[in-house]
C-alpha cells in the first residue's frame, strides 16, 4: 500500500499525494506544460483527447487541476518517475458526473515512450487507495471510453465491476469502479 502523507492548509488537513516504490505524485505546476502535453502527443491518445494538441490546451489542463486542489484538496497530479525525475503522466483522484450522479473518478495518462510498463495501474492502484482514505466515498470508478483499450485494460486490473452508461454528450462509457468493502479486503 502506498504511504499516505498529511499537509495542513490554513482551512483544514489535506493528504499529500502518494508515493509508490516508482513514482511520486505531485501536485502540477505551470512550468509542467511541455509534459503535459507530450502525455497527449500521439494518435492513439488524441484520439480520446482532440483538444490536447496546443500548449494553451496543457496550460489549461493544469490550471484546472490546479484549481481542483485548492477546491477539493486533490486532482490529477503529475506522475514523476523517481529513477529519472522525468514527468512520465498524470493521474488522481477528480469529481466527475456518471449518469447524473458525482463520482469520485480515477484517471490516468501514460506519456506515449512509458507506456506498456505497469505506470498507469501503479498510478491508479496509490490514487485509488488516496481516494478512499481521503474521502468516505462508497466506491471509486474510472471512465473508459468503450474503444480505449489499453485504458479498459488497466481499469479491468484497478477495479472489480465495471457498468456502462451514456454520458451527457451522449456518447457511451464504461464505469468501472472499486466499492470500499472490496478495496479493503484487497489492500
Amino acid at each position: 500500500m502506498p504511504k499516505l502523507r498529511k499537509r495542513r492548509n490554513k482551512t483544514r488537513q489535506t493528504m499529500l499525494p502518494p508515493e509508490t516504490a516508482r513514482l511520486t505524485l505531485r501536485e502540477m505546476q505551470l512550468a509542467d506544460s511541455a509534459e503535459i502535453l507530450a502525455i497527449f502527443a500521439d494518435d492513439y491518445a488524441r484520439r480520446f483527447y482532440p483538444e490536447m494538441t496546443s500548449d494553451s490546451a496543457a496550460v489549461e489542463w493544469i490550471e484546472r487541476n490546479r484549481d481542483r486542489y485548492q477546491r477539493d484538496g486533490f486532482g490529477l497530479w503529475a506522475i514523476i518517475d523517481k529513477a529519472s525525475g522525468t514527468l512520465i503522466g498524470d493521474c488522481g483522484p477528480t469529481w466527475q458526473d456518471v449518469a447524473g450522479s458525482r463520482v469520485l473518478e480515477i484517471g490516468y495518462h501514460v506519456a506515449p515512450a512509458w507506456r506498456g510498463r505497469g505506470i498507469a495501474l501503479e498510478a491508479a492502484r496509490a490514487a485509488m487507495s488516496y481516494g478512499f482514505a481521503a474521502r468516505d466515498e462508497m466506491e471509486i470508478g474510472s471512465i473508459v471510453a468503450p474503444d480505449n483499450v489499453a485504458s479498459a485494460s488497466v481499469a479491468r486490473r484497478l477495479h472489480r465491476d465495471v457498468r456502462s452508461y451514456v454520458n451527457s454528450r451522449g456518447l457511451d462509457r464504461f464505469l468501472f469502479f472499486t466499492r470500499r468493502e472490496d478495496h479493503v479486503a484487497t489492500v
